[in-house]
């Protein structure tokens, strides 16, 4: 028997008579996770995935990495496959556990009986296998509150598995379970965290950003372009919609209360991006709003923004604060790159005294004192598009 990878579904498991559709999305998930490490036969049972390699010089450590990755997988391990039969399994437990053994204190021996036709009972398993181990290694004392290393032994339908670490998982839903969204990027602190907390409630990605050169240069489009590279690791490919924004922007400037600029301008990226939205079969946008971190994001701007749109506008961060989502940020590893000094169109024209309880009336009045539309399907036809697929 060789080293495998085992892959525990999170929340999925509760899923009904539709669990096989979230299952089979996971696999291709992983599949496409792993494609370019080498083979590997994946199998689903028992509410885990079974990631075996089928070549020898496979990196079992970039493996678990990647893994865990894959929204859909609360735990994972790297185990070691033998026989239903306890004297292979404590051979296996000596040879597979020994390194991490011989230099702990302190351990203890969890047991998972899932095939109950095996003979021993799980306490059992856990003494004898744990006086088994006590006699190999006079190094150790059992402690089952707080041990150094755990030492689980898995009875499955097919094979027994003996591990001594679990793994978290990135947990959520596959994603792609839950349908596609767009994502308005910004090139902040916030929205890849959004679009990184909607991918882990299994929907696909697609990302939005808005350019006004000159007042943007190319390194702030390049930065965005580095935050989607960054998300594929957990969302997969991402479509990467780059929208001509100068000339909408300098139209609000000339014709628009500048009070009013930022809410206008937001109402107007919200339109742009449900026409490429409904190109693209995204069934909802994606925004980084936090109520009240800015202007525009009090409930009343929020409100005035939200009279535009025709389909569901999802706002993961809207309740966190500043230090959360920073926290976040770092974890899926975007902070630094948000934090770049390159300026995005949100911040080229803000006002200097912005409305931060506005009236829908006093917004619309504003923004129909000038015919945007024409601007705004020239934008839209003037997007440019690329593609970001997981690059490892």
């Amino acid at each position: 028997m060789k080293e495998i990878v085992l892959a525990k579904y999170g929340e999925m498991v509760l899923k009904g008579l539709n669990k096989k559709s979230f299952e089979d999305m996971l696999i291709k998930n992983i599949k496409r996770r792993l494609k370019r490490l080498g083979h590997f036969q994946i199998t689903s049972a028992q509410s885990t995935a079974y990631i075996t390699p089928l070549d020898d010089d496979i990196d079992l450590n970039e493996v678990v990495d990647r893994v865990s990755k894959v929204f859909g997988i609360a735990a994972l391990c790297r185990a070691y496959a033998c026989e239903k039969d306890f004297s292979d399994i404590c051979e296996k437990a000596i040879e597979y556990c020994g390194d991490v053994l011989s230099t702990a204190k302190t351990f203890k021996v969890a047991s998972k009986r899932s095939d109950k036709a095996f003979p021993m009972k799980s306490p059992e398993i856990c003494a004898e296998l744990g006086g088994v181990l006590l006699d190999k290694f006079p190094n150790l004392s059992v402690d089952v509150k707080d041990p150094e290393v755990t030492v689980t032994v898995e009875i499955r339908d097919t094979n027994a598995y003996v591990h001594a670490e679990n793994l978290k998982g990135a947990g959520g839903l596959p994603v792609g379970s839950s349908g596609k969204a767009l994502l308005l990027l910004s090139g902040g602190i916030d929205s890849p965290v959004a679009g990184w907390m909607m991918a882990k409630r299994g929907v696909h990605i697609a990302a939005i950003h808005y350019v006004s050169p000159p007042y943007t240069s190319d390194r702030a489009q390049l930065k965005v372009e580095q935050l989607c590279e960054k998300l594929t690791d957990w969302c997969g490919g991402i479509a990467f919609y780059c929208v001509p924004f100068t000339e909408i922007q300098e139209a609000i400037k000339d014709n628009c209360p500048e009070e009013f600029f930022t809410i206008i301008m937001r109402r107007l990226m919200m339109e742009i991006a449900q026409r490429i939205a409904e190109k693209d079969n995204c069934l909802a946008l994606i925004t980084g709003e936090s109520v009240g971190q800015v202007a525009s994001q009090t409930m009343a701007a929020i409100g005035c923004t939200d009279a535009v749109c025709r389909i569901p506008v999802l706002r993961p961060l809207i309740g966190m604060d500043k230090t959360e989502i920073i926290e976040i940020s770092r974890k899926i590893d975007t902070f630094e790159i948000s934090t770049l000094p390159y300026e995005d169109c949100c911040t080229v024209f803000t006002p200097r005294h912005p409305k931060v309880k506005p009236r829908l009336e006093d917004i619309e009045k504003a923004q129909n004192s000038f015919d945007f539309g024409p601007l705004v399907e020239k934008a839209v036809e003037g997007t440019e598009i690329k593609t970001f697929n997981y690059s490892k």
